[in-house]
């Protein structure tokens, strides 16, 4: 099992997660790896010439490269280079999603998981822009002048200039939108665990200017037909502009995740994360990131990890953290997350549209999306 952190491609680290009880509970090989950040992992610097071909994607590309070493090595930790999974959450979830569509990752994974992706839909960011009107200088000085800077010169220079690091379909590491790398590619039909957390927004959208995330989000992220009318029903049935951008928010991380089972094969489960957390008197909801401790099955284990969200002494919450682990392991080893414990659960498929809500009780829902779903541009239907 092959883990990639989230963290906006800004910030996280590998050492941020236990792997340890995962592997023990489940007899499991769980790699846990770096890649580049930033302005170091997501910088394009291609119209500079071939050698910065792929510049775009460093931090994929870094992925990539820990892959083959997993398929060469890893039979010395006891582990099967034909049966890899890899998993991530938010900015791990997003990599997950691009890794679908690299052809230099196909071969080196058999199984996916994307808890809470950041989509994958867009042209790399024009950082280039930015840092030259950031350093008053011209594009043909840009080059030498980040040459020139320590690392954390750089790494105060992207917060700065307001460069907003990010997998991106560059054409040369990612060639396609995720959603239509596994429509086009049957040599990548794997099977694929995708969902998303019920209140996705409420951490993420008080970080966010409104009128900015209005202007790109509805059109480039969740791929909105109809922007104009998507904003203008959010704006007329819902309260406050934070609570209209916390539903965008969900929405660009539901519409990548149905996006993508829609056009996937027929083995592809999709989940939604419903239990409440704890912060601010339960004022986030089930909010993003909070699966994470879940996979690790640091409640059931009680591990120090980030993202800790939820009641360490409930019952209930540490019966969910190691079923949860459980079957992520489970689906790890076969392709298949049913088994002992949980109630059974469909694939997508349409026209069912099987969802599972993992709450207190676990359930199946038929079409939880079908009302939001009609903004999602694509899948109306």
């Amino acid at each position: 099992m092959f883990w990639i952190h989230g963290g906006a491609y800004l910030q996280g680290s590998a050492n941020d997660f236990d792997g340890s009880v995962l592997a023990a509970e489940n007899d499991v090989v769980v790699v846990c790896i770096n890649y580049r950040l930033g302005i170091f992992g997501y910088l394009d610097l291609s119209r500079f010439g071939p050698a910065f071909a792929g510049s775009a994607n460093l931090g994929c590309q870094d992925q990539i490269a820990a892959l083959r070493w997993v398929k060469d090595n890893i039979h010395a930790f006891g582990g099967d280079p034909d049966n890899v999974t890899v998993f991530g959450e938010s900015a791990g979830g997003g990599s997950v999603m691009a890794l679908l569509a690299a052809p230099a990752a196909e071969g080196l994974f058999h199984k996916a998981i994307a808890l809470s992706p950041g989509p994958v839909n867009y042209a790399p960011h024009d950082g280039i822009k930015r840092l030259t009107e950031f350093l008053e200088i011209g594009e043909d000085r840009l080059l030498d002048k980040l040459r020139s800077m320590s690392g954390q010169e750089l790494s105060e220079l992207q917060l700065l200039a307001g460069l907003i690091p990010a997998a991106s379909v560059d054409g040369e590491v990612v060639t396609r939108r995720t959603h239509q790398a596994v429509a086009e590619a049957p040599g990548i039909d794997i099977p694929l665990i995708l969902g998303t957390t019920k209140d996705e927004g409420t951490l993420l959208a008080p970080f966010m200017d409104y009128q900015a995330a209005l202007a790109v989000l509805p059109r480039e992220v969740v791929l909105c037909e109809e922007t104009a009318e998507y904003i203008e029903s959010l704006e007329g049935s819902i309260g406050s502009r934070e609570e209209v951008l916390e539903q965008i928010v969900f929405d660009m991380f539901r519409s990548n995740v149905l996006r993508v089972a829609e056009h996937s094969g027929d083995g592809v489960w999709v989940y939604r994360f419903d239990v409440p957390t704890i912060v601010n008197d339960g004022a986030l909801g089930a909010t993003h990131g909070s699966t994470t401790p879940f996979i690790f099955n640091a409640y059931g284990a009680e591990l120090d990890m980030l993202c800790k969200f939820h009641d360490p002494s409930d019952g209930d919450v540490r019966g969910l953290s190691r079923s949860w682990s459980a079957m992520l392991a489970r689906f790890a080893r076969t392709g298949d997350p049913n088994g002992e414990g949980w109630p059974d659960w469909p694939t997508h498929k349409t026209p069912f549209r099987s969802c599972l809500i993992v709450d207190r009780q676990l359930r199946i829902e038929t079409d939880p999306d079908r009302e939001q779903r009609r903004w999602y541009g694509g899948l109306l239907g």
